[in-house]
């Protein structure tokens, strides 16, 4: 390996190891800690790159439009380096007549428009789909597999170069950068005083084994469908303020009848719970860049965008790290934009 920069990261999901692979492709000798292999957030997450629905369907995110389309943008390249495969077919918004007319009036306001899908089209691409329902279709948003995915930017880490190791980081030592790509996580809290700031989101989520769900990702109204090797994916709830991963059935009731709305064979039809913490900041774009520790740097708090942003969040944490411009979008992710107030004293190293 190189004799570049030594460079620890903390954390082994989406954003820690393309992290990783990124930073051992500019020549840094990397190792990710992890102290266990249970399920992440970027694990249970259903793996949409979604740039266009976050933004017309969320109107906090709109003037982030072209952050999120950039990000996406590189995910072909990153994709082809560690052969993680893309489903390029798009999205569609699916529901009543009224509440697509609401989805349009979102996509105009970015200055798109969806494809309406004819009846019979929507019946073909989404077999079993709820009589009455009519679709909108948007082919910039994409998804992926996230275990498949995780797993094949790991080898292509590990092929780099990469040492992982299962345990907990404590404090960056005698390494020249520490990252800390440890989502909702707040142990490295007393080294980067920023992560006061994030907040957890829980997200509970239901897979219905051997149902396929048809050949695109579907957003209804009140749940998401999005089809997989493990079976339809049914999501998600957002329970801010929740840490915990403990499956709670009250909260996956409304969310397998919504699913059951979409596909009315859901109704009754048994299915696979799991549920993630997601980390958040006030502004919902996540801290990227130098703490005001030296030595640490951030990757956190890409709230449900986690893996539309890797490839971006991995860029910037590269620059950082070799002394490169970090592009135009570095300044939207500073970790320092919460103000001093927010912050701590701590600064273990």
């Amino acid at each position: 390996m190189s004799s570049g920069a030594e460079v620890i990261v903390a954390g082994a999901g989406a954003l820690g190891l393309s992290v990783a692979l990124e930073l051992a492709d500019a020549g840094c000798r990397v190792s990710v800690w992890d102290p266990t292999d249970a399920p992440n957030a970027s694990a249970v997450a259903a793996g949409m790159l979604a740039p266009v629905f976050e933004a017309g369907l969320d109107g906090e995110s709109a003037g982030d439009l072209d952050l999120l389309l950039a990000a996406r943008n590189l995910w072909p390249a990153l994709a082809a380096r560690a052969d993680v495969a893309i489903d390029r077919s798009g999205t569609a918004a699916v529901g009543s007549e009224a509440w697509l007319a609401t989805v349009q009036a979102g996509l105009g306001r970015l200055g798109l428009r969806g494809a309406d899908l004819p009846r019979a089209m929507l019946e073909d691409l989404a077999p079993g789909i709820a009589p009455g329902l009519r679709a909108v279709l948007v082919r910039e948003d994409w998804r992926l597999e996230p275990g498949v995915a995780l797993a094949a930017l790991r080898r292509a880490a590990e092929a780099a170069g990469v040492v992982f190791r299962r345990e907990a980081v404590r404090r960056r030592g005698e390494a020249d950068w520490l990252v800390i790509a440890t989502g909702a996580g707040q142990d490295l809290a007393g080294v980067a005083p920023e992560l006061a700031v994030l907040s957890p989101i829980k997200g509970q989520i239901l897979r219905f084994p051997g149902r396929a769900g048809g050949r695109f990702s579907l957003r209804g109204e009140g749940a998401y469908a999005v089809p997989g090797r493990d079976g339809l994916a049914i999501g998600a709830t957002m329970e801010p303020g929740v840490s915990d991963t403990e499956i709670v059935p009250a909260c996956l009731e409304p969310l397998a009848k919504a699913g059951a709305r979409l596909f009315p064979d859901l109704d009754g039809a048994a299915f696979t719970p799991a549920a993630g913490v997601r980390a958040a900041t006030p502004d919902r774009l996540p801290m990227v860049g130098p703490s005001e520790t030296p030595g640490v740097i951030l990757a956190v708090g890409a709230r449900r965008n986690g893996w539309l942003l890797a490839p971006l969040v991995a860029k910037v944490v590269a620059a950082c790290v070799t002394g490169r411009d970090p592009g135009p979008y570095a300044r939207r992710f500073d970790p320092g934009r919460f103000g001093p107030g927010r912050l701590g004293a701590g600064r273990a190293t």
